[in-house]
């Protein structure tokens, strides 16, 4: 089975890529990149996918980033990933023998979904304010597959997954997640000796995170499975908040000072808690648990510190 993976050098992109090598010798995986391929190009998009002809499409390409970055750089998060989700799509349309897989993300739901957020809540309200522009290009993309699904033929296959963690994450400590940006910057407090740790918000907003190595594990079961549906969550069934998940950090750490919470920046959305219940009935589960899966991205970031991306 021939898998194309784009955005093999991200997060999500290079573990999946991994994870596939390592899982199932009958798997021939080629990665692509930026360095190969300039996916806000359609000609060199759709000639990436006219020369490699794979079996298996595992689009993990975008561009990513945490609250402050989805917040301040509004137009680049809904430009680039519409140019990169569109341009894959539209090449695809003339080779609709190939298996898509999309990934998406947890924030396409409404600010507003009854918790634990089923998959039939897409569409059904408000964004969260603070990566409406994100989960736009992400909405985009879901509607063009059905679209081309119902008129080409395709199969593709929208994954929903909750907040991913792990190594070769980005470790910023103002453009990336909450668990790499916490991660990142209370290891520095920890080297500086310093005594106190800010915290935007109040620390009450619940969230789930899920092990990146689940999540290619997820991706490795539905390659191999069938499904009538388009759209499924994927996440590890539980969730903290972030004052919890701060407290889990600090001792991951060994972080000796005070955690203090800035109550004057947003919260974001107070609850996102996924139903993950479609891909638990067909019989996958996360194996890493939360403790666990944040000492390996620690061990791996102290390995790596000094070629980590900022």
């Amino acid at each position: 089975m021939k898998i194309l993976i784009t955005g093999s050098n991200g997060l999500v992109g290079s573990n999946v890529s991994s994870f596939l090598q390592n899982k199932n010798s009958k798997y021939e995986i080629i990665n692509s990149n930026r360095q190969d391929t300039d996916l806000f190009d359609f000609n060199k998009t759709k000639k990436l996918l006219n020369n490699v002809k794979p079996d298996v499409l595992v689009n993990c390409a975008a561009k990513v980033g945490g609250i402050v970055a989805n917040n301040s750089r509004r137009t680049e998060f809904i430009l680039d990933n519409l140019k990169i989700n569109t341009n894959l799509l539209e090449a695809s349309i003339d080779l609709n023998e190939i298996k898509i897989i999309n990934l998406g993300s947890s924030c396409i739901y409404p600010l507003n979904a009854p918790n634990p957020i089923k998959e039939n809540s897409f569409m059904n309200g408000v964004l969260e304010p603070t990566n409406s522009p994100y989960a736009m290009a992400k909405l985009t993309a879901i509607e063009l597959g059905r679209a081309i699904s119902s008129q080409y033929g395709h199969k593709i296959i929208n994954l929903m997954p909750t907040n991913l963690y792990g190594p070769n994450d980005y470790f910023s400590p103002t453009q990336s997640h909450v668990i790499p940006g916490l991660m990142y910057r209370m290891h520095l407090s920890k080297e500086n000796k310093e005594k106190e740790f800010k915290i935007w918000g109040t620390g009450k907003p619940l969230r789930e995170f899920l092990y990146v190595e689940d999540f290619a594990d997820a991706i490795d079961f539905i390659i191999n499975s069938e499904w009538s549906e388009d759209l499924i969550n994927i996440g590890s069934g539980e969730e903290i908040s972030i004052k919890d998940l701060s407290e889990l950090l600090k001792n991951i750490i060994g972080f000796d000072g005070n955690l203090l919470f800035d109550t004057s920046k947003p919260d974001g959305n107070p609850r996102k808690f996924l139903d993950s219940s479609v891909i638990f009935e067909k019989g996958w589960r996360p194996k890493t648990s939360l403790f666990n899966g944040l000492t390996k991205t620690y061990d791996w970031l102290l390995s790596n510190f000094e070629n980590i991306r900022i």
